[in-house]
């Protein structure tokens, strides 16, 4: 099980540090840009520079699992990110389903491994 969660990390690590620079400094060539209400979002996202934040919250964290280092902050910082992905593919963009599937499958292999750093947040009450 210790070498699914390595190869879970890597992965995850690798997928966000991809797209995440590419976000930053587009090396992949992009598809044509989704119709509807899809594309309106993405337009939105673009024009505040808002897709600049994200993906610097991608490499971030991708970085940070690539070299195993502060694992949960990078596990909290890409949560939102992979519920956006989810939400966006539920919502709008049929086709982003299976990504978000994927890289959620990921976030909870790894999150699995260092759940334990995680304890704090699942306690009912706090001390007074």
């Amino acid at each position: 099980m210790k070498i699914v969660g390595i190869v879970a990390r890597l992965l995850l690590g690798l997928v966000f540090l991809v797209f995440g620079a590419n976000k930053l400094f587009p090396f992949m060539p992009s598809g044509p840009m989704p119709t509807g209400v899809a594309g309106q979002f993405i337009t939105a996202l673009v024009s505040t520079r808002y897709l600049m934040f994200v993906g610097l919250c991608e490499l971030v964290g991708g970085l940070l699992l690539l070299v195993n280092r502060y694992v949960p902050l990078a596990l909290t910082i890409l949560g939102p990110v992979i519920v956006n992905v989810l939400l966006t593919g539920f919502l709008m963009a049929r086709q982003g389903i299976p990504a978000g599937l994927v890289v959620t499958v990921l976030w909870f292999i790894v999150f699995f491994r260092v759940r334990s750093n995680f304890a704090g947040l699942f306690v009912a009450r706090t001390q007074s």
